[in-house]
This record gives structure tokens, C-alpha cells and sequence, in this order.
């Protein structure tokens, strides 16, 4: 899409989100610095080809960078870019949110897995 326009600053925000396990990243990163197996384990059942994939759109969009030292054993580190940082801050109250209502969520993603005839 060239010249995207958007039509709010949520869907703007959302073109750079897009993706199951970006905000999950950008949570771990926003705390420091992370080598790939650490973030992998912190952010849990994320396969490597997805978390792979989403670490390549997010550093295309200048959100994390990508640092290779050139050494054996290879060692990188994914950061966030200022633009990140400015990102993930955004997240926060959304993770606040989150912690304030965990057991209400918690719930509702139960009573979404109950089979369509146990619900009623």
C-alpha cells in the first residue's frame, strides 16, 4: 500500500502490532536487552519460525535492532529502538489493564474454550 493513510491513530499503531507475539516482544524488550534464546523463553510457546518472522517485520519497521558481534558461538542481541521504546511505553497501561482484570479475563478465555453447548 503506498500512502497508506489511516483512519485513526489505533489503526496506524496496529499496522506496526499486527502479529500475535509482537507485543509479547516488545514487553520483554522494553525491560532490557535480550539474546534470542532469552527472549524465546521468556515469551514462551512462540515456534522460531513465527518469532523469527515477527523479529524481521519488527526491524524492518525500526523497532528492534538486531546487533550480531560476528562470533563463534554466534551471539545476538535484539534491543528496541528509540521509536520502540516509544511504542512499547504505549503498551503499558494496556499491561496495567491487563493485571487489573486478570481474573475476569481469565474467564472469559475459559468460558470461550467450554464447548457451544456447555456455554448455555
Amino acid at each position: 500500500m503506498l500512502n497508506q493513510k489511516f483512519k485513526c491513530g489505533l489503526e496506524a499503531a496496529l499496522a506496526v502490532l499486527s502479529g500475535k507475539w509482537k507485543p509479547l516482544v516488545l514487553f520483554h524488550l522494553a525491560h532490557e536487552v535480550h539474546r534470542y534464546g532469552e527472549l524465546k523463553r521468556a515469551i514462551g510457546s512462540v515456534s522460531d519460525k513465527v518469532l523469527i518472522q515477527q523479529l524481521k517485520e519488527l526491524q524492518q519497521d525500526g523497532v528492534v535492532e538486531r546487533t550480531d558481534y560476528g562470533e563463534i558461538p554466534p551471539r545476538v542481541e535484539y534491543a528496541l529502538t528509540c521509536f520502540g521504546d516509544s511504542l512499547a511505553r504505549a503498551l503499558a497501561p494496556l499491561c496495567q489493564w491487563g493485571e487489573r482484570h486478570t481474573e475476569q479475563i481469565e474467564n472469559i478465555v475459559h468460558n470461550r474454550e467450554k464447548p457451544q453447548s456447555a456455554r448455555q
